[in-house]
């Protein structure tokens, strides 16, 4: 088993009409043994930008620290928040990698596989807010009953030019 499955994770990320959704299951677990029913994976850096780490969840805990550092450090100098494009140019050079950037939506994790299967066939484009969180919800919940390392429900933001909804998802608990 490699290292990035250790703790088991299921991301997901959707573009709408003028909104985002992400979205990500509450399972820690080490292996198979589940630790916390309730563990965070999806971490807010200003009010409208968030991040999704998946991996060990000891290292994702530590960039998401090194990126609140960065984003504060770019604040102080310029100003003003980040923008979108900008903070990926900073996770792509910290994670020495060229990442390119998804126009529908992006998965990550062990569920991986089967949440890009459920993304392709749920998502159309232009969606509005609540069609949105009801694609990213269902895809998100379908593809860790297929996942034995993540599961126990779902946390959704869904991000609007106006506001941040944040919303639990009750999933199956075994």
């Amino acid at each position: 088993m490699s290292i990035f499955e250790y703790n088991g994770c299921a991301l997901v990320a959707m573009v709408g009409k003028n909104c985002f959704a992400i979205a990500s299951d509450r399972r820690l677990g080490v292996q198979l043994q589940t630790i916390a029913t309730d563990f965070q994976k999806i971490y807010k850096i200003h009010e409208k930008l968030f991040i999704g780490l998946s991996g060990l969840a000891t290292d994702a805990q530590t960039l998401y620290q090194r990126l609140v550092f960065r984003h504060k450090l770019y604040e102080l100098r310029e100003e003003r928040d980040m923008k979108p494009e900008t903070f990926a140019s900073l996770v792509s050079a910290l994670l020495y990698e060229k990442r390119e950037l998804a126009k529908d939506f992006v998965v990550a994790g062990t569920a991986s596989e089967s949440l890009y299967g459920a993304c392709e066939s749920m998502f159309k484009p232009d969606m509005e807010p609540e069609e949105l969180f009801e694609t990213i919800s269902q895809a998100l919940l379908s593809s860790v009953d297929r996942d034995c390392l993540s599961g126990w429900g779902g946390h959704v933001y869904v991000v609007t030019p106006t506001e941040v909804t944040e919303r639990i998802l009750k999933g199956r608990m075994d």
